[in-house]
């Protein structure tokens, strides 16, 4: 079920499109490339530059840990991508549509990146898609779609950014390519009630394709007022993705459990309440939770989120303030048992479900947690600034934090020891300002300058070593049509 499905899905999607008449000639927007009374077909497309700055890059650890001299711990980079599209709806009644996407991302990158991958890029299929939809938007409803595509399960704690970018693709930063590769998807609604069975298999680099395939459900429903809760299951079919295993009390290098994620099934629970009246009308409360157990390797995992915030509506620049926990579980070096979380393909941005900013190219989310507080306010209506820390921490000392991350050689008693992950909780404090402006309701300027500072746990890596501040900034510019 890979790119063989695709020349099919072409063949039908063009035949619709061919057919209709050039009536959108008459039309005076430009991405309307054909009108009927049942039958439109519209071109898209999107664009982004970025230009990005580093200093210190990974607190130096190249040089420091992994004893890489070679490695420019200060990079310079530009990123690039367009994506070219189309899209098509055939309406042959007011409650049926035949639907479509099509769509390709090209993305390079100038320069070397943080991850000293650079001068490259790549052309790839992003959408190609058909579906079928039936009845009313706000009463009964069927939706039916398979092909490459865009889709998010619950807030996008597990199963979100199905493509992969950066090394051979480029714009590691920008991250245009979103969609699986394939996904199945079922969807039955009635009102606010909604049921999804789903079928993914994540659009990975070839370099580094795991060969995952997931398929489960995802049942949700959403009030008026803009409150949700839902709750997703799944199982992973099949996948070569390896886990790591802490050594007994974290003596040791981390044993590594090849296709560790092969049968992992999963269950999330999600929700959001947002009051309409009353004194806390305009605050918000979010809530999410996730077990995974695998009985092949022994693996009982969990993680969760707790977020409330409140909006001052009715003052000036309409300030807005937040504060987020999350956390991930880690192996616990002093059980057989396997307890580190895997986050599949969670949504990985500082307003998702990033771990801190810059500690987020360090840290999936496996074995941290993080205190994290946003405030944003709103000069305009086009503009928006926001401030956001964190303070990041290991849940289990002496585990992998990510995939046999700080591994190395300590001495105890004069003896020389191997050992693994952090021995000292804090890890860093990250700091993140970013402003945005919307110059058009199609072109978006977002300009921002971060700060990591290590904590005794980074620091406790290069053996008490005091790590440099990590600091950066970007400016990129993103074209919506």
């Amino acid at each position: 079920m890979r790119q063989s499905t695709y020349p099919a899905l072409a063949v039908l999607w063009l035949a619709i499109a061919a057919g209709a008449p050039a009536k959108a000639q008459e039309n005076k927007d430009p991405f309307l490339l054909a009108e009927t009374d049942d039958l439109e077909v519209r071109a898209r497309v999107e664009a982004g530059l970025n230009l990005v700055a580093e200093h210190n890059l990974f607190w130096e650890f190249a040089e420091t840990v992994a004893g890489n001299s070679d490695f420019d711990s200060s990079s310079q980079w530009a990123e690039f991508y367009v994506k070219p599209g189309i899209a098509f709806q055939y309406r042959p009644d007011e409650r049926t549509s035949l639907y479509g996407a099509a769509s390709v991302v090209v993305s390079t990158t100038v320069g070397i990146d943080a991850f000293a991958a650079g001068n490259t890029g790549r052309a790839t299929v992003e959408e190609l898609y058909l579906g079928f939809r039936r009845g009313d938007e706000k009463g009964t409803r069927f939706d039916a779609s398979f092909g490459a595509r865009e889709w998010k399960a619950g807030t996008g704690m597990l199963l979100s950014n199905g493509g992969s970018n950066g090394f051979s693709r480029g714009a590691l930063k920008l991250g245009p390519r979103r969609a699986w590769r394939v996904a199945g998807l079922v969807t039955a609604a009635s009102g606010g009630v909604q049921g999804t069975a789903f079928y993914l298999d994540p659009n990975e680099a070839p370099d580094n394709d795991t060969g995952t395939h997931i398929a489960g459900a995802d049942l949700r429903y959403d009030a008026n007022s803009g409150s949700f809760i839902g709750v997703t299951m799944g199982k992973v079919l099949s996948s070569s993705s390896p886990y790591p295993q802490a050594p007994p009390g974290g003596i040791g290098v981390p044993n590594f459990i090849i296709g560790g994620r092969d049968g992992l099934r999963f269950l999330s629970a999600y929700g959001r309440i947002a009051p309409t009246g009353g004194p806390l009308e305009n605050a918000w409360i979010g809530l999410d939770l996730a077990i995974e157990r695998n009985k092949r390797i022994d693996l009982k995992a969990w993680a969760g989120r707790a977020q409330i915030g409140y909006a001052f509506a009715g003052q000036p620049w309409r300030p807005t303030i937040s504060y987020v926990y999350q956390t991930f579980s880690g192996d616990d070096p002093d059980t057989p048992e396997l307890e580190r979380f895997d986050p599949l393909y969670y949504e990985g941005n500082p307003s998702a479900w990033s771990t801190g900013t810059k500690s987020s190219m360090m840290f999936i989310n496996s074995n941290v947690n993080a205190h994290q507080l946003v405030l944003s306010v709103a000069p305009s209506a086009r503009d928006t600034i926001t401030l956001r820390g964190a303070r990041i921490g290991a849940n289990k000392l002496r585990s992998p934090i990510q995939f046999g991350q700080a591994t190395r050689v300590e001495f105890e008693d004069g003896i020389a020891q191997p050992i693994t992950g952090v021995t000292r909780k804090h890890l860093s404090d990250d700091v993140y300002l970013e402003y945005r402006r919307i110059m058009t309701p199609n072109v978006y300027l977002t300009v921002g300058v971060s700060l990591s500072s290590p904590g005794k746990g980074v620091d406790s890596i290069s053996n008490d070593v005091t790590a440099p501040i990590w600091t950066g900034g970007f400016a990129n510019m993103v074209v919506n049509f």
